[in-house]
């Protein structure tokens, strides 16, 4: 049977220009699920430093040496602003929850704001630390 209705359906959003563009709410929900698949690869680095600490004392010397090199350092420095971008996602869904800063426009900045605030947390705990 023909399909009547083929030329009324609406495009879904890649085929409109030939792609989508992003939107600032959209890339900041997409980094939060990224910070906090992150946040475990930090956490397994975490035991593993620790594991190796009980294990041996040459293991210990190799991750320890790896956490303290300047790979590390960076490593380090990325996973911080992970954890701090993932709080205050969840932060930001918390509000939502409640109803509140639910207009677009509010979320786009809170989305911007999260990347800043983010950023200004790490910077205060790399210096506090």
């Amino acid at each position: 049977m023909a399909d009547v209705n083929r030329g009324n359906r609406p495009l879904s959003p890649f085929m409109i220009g030939q792609y989508y563009r992003p939107q600032m709410t959209s890339i900041s929900s997409i980094m939060v699920r990224i910070t906090g698949i992150a946040s475990l690869g930090t956490a397994f680095l975490i035991v593993l430093w620790l594991l190796s600490a009980a294990t041996s004392e040459s293991a210990f010397a190799v991750v320890d040496g790896l956490l303290r090199s300047f790979v590390g350092d960076i490593l380090m420095l990325l996973a911080t602003w992970a954890i701090w971008y993932h709080v205050l996602g969840r932060l930001r869904h918390v509000i939502w929850d409640f109803g509140y800063l639910l207009e677009v426009e509010i979320s786009e900045r809170m989305g911007l704001g999260m990347f800043i605030g983010a950023t200004v947390l790490t910077i205060i705990t790399a210096i506090v630390v």
